[in-house]
């Protein structure tokens, strides 16, 4: 190994101690874990964060946000993964509506999970679908997020007027049966969803890395957040759904994530491979 070979896996190696440090610190002090997450993409969301903030090491960052709660909220909402949109991937959302729903309406009352809700436009999507299906009136949603910042937006119920013409082409690919504009009201920057779609939905913090099970449910919604948890971080989360969801409960999972691998993977049928939805069988 020549020199300057030598000289990047000792940066690396550096670098890789000095990230270590941080998460370990930050954990220790504030109670936000972020040590499980796949160390690739939290090292591209660090290296941001150091130019948002001015510091040059990884260390400098470590001080700052030991020194600093408010710097420390900034990183934490910068280094959870907030990329969403209503009816995202809406043959997710038709396949849910025409496979799922029907064994969903057999049950007197629903318990539905969203972890990792980010802002929340998820959440308020799946209210839209069980409402026209008939089935919101006897559920309960619950969407939970690491990140208080990200949930307070979610609880408003307050998106983006611009993003609506995306989101009412989303929604009709979805099997959407009403027009999309009567579930807001808009001024000239923002939609405003229906106060009905909030009323069965209970936002609360709750971090996949750290805390338990919770509830029972009938269907857990975990779409793209696994893919930024390593291989252990990622194991540990399925073990909490397996265990909070009832037989033949539903588990929807993001495209580029799935349960194979997993120790639970045996204990899950397929019902739609492309849509990665999966049924509880043991």
């Amino acid at each position: 190994m020549n020199g300057a070979r030598i000289r990047r896996q000792e940066n690396s190696d550096s670098s890789s101690q000095e990230l270590k440090l941080l998460l370990t610190s930050v954990f220790e002090k504030y109670g936000v874990d972020f040590r499980g997450y796949a160390y690739s993409s939290l090292r591209r969301r660090i290296q941001r964060q150091m130019l948002a903030v001015g510091v040059e090491t990884i260390s400098d960052l470590k001080d700052l946000v030991l020194e600093n709660e408010s710097a420390m909220k900034r990183m934490q909402v910068d280094l959870t993964v907030h990329v969403t949109a209503m009816f995202r991937d809406p043959g997710f959302y038709l396949h849910f509506r025409k496979e799922v729903v029907p064994a969903l309406r057999t049950y007197p009352y629903l318990r539905l999970w969203v972890a990792g809700c980010s802002t929340g436009e998820e959440v308020y999507s799946l209210a839209i679908l069980l409402h026209e299906e008939g089935l919101y009136s006897r559920c309960r949603i619950y969407a939970t997020d690491v990140s208080p910042k990200v949930l307070e937006r979610a609880k408003s119920g307050i998106f983006p007027l611009s993003s609506m013409r995306e989101y009412t082409i989303n929604y009709q690919k979805a099997g959407g049966a009403e027009p999309f504009a009567n579930y807001y009201t808009a001024d000239s920057e923002d939609a405003i969803f229906r106060p009905f779609l909030k009323q069965n939905i209970i936002f609360s913090t709750h971090n996949l890395v750290g805390d338990s099970s919770f509830n029972e449910f009938n269907a857990i919604f975990c779409r793209n957040v696994m893919i930024y948890f390593g291989s252990e971080l990622q194991d540990r989360a399925h073990k909490i759904f397996y265990s909070s969801l009832v037989n033949f409960g539903y588990l929807a999972l993001g495209r580029s994530e799935t349960i194979r691998f997993s120790s639970c993977e045996n204990f899950y049928e397929v019902v739609s491979q492309k849509e990665r939805i999966y049924r509880k069988i043991g």
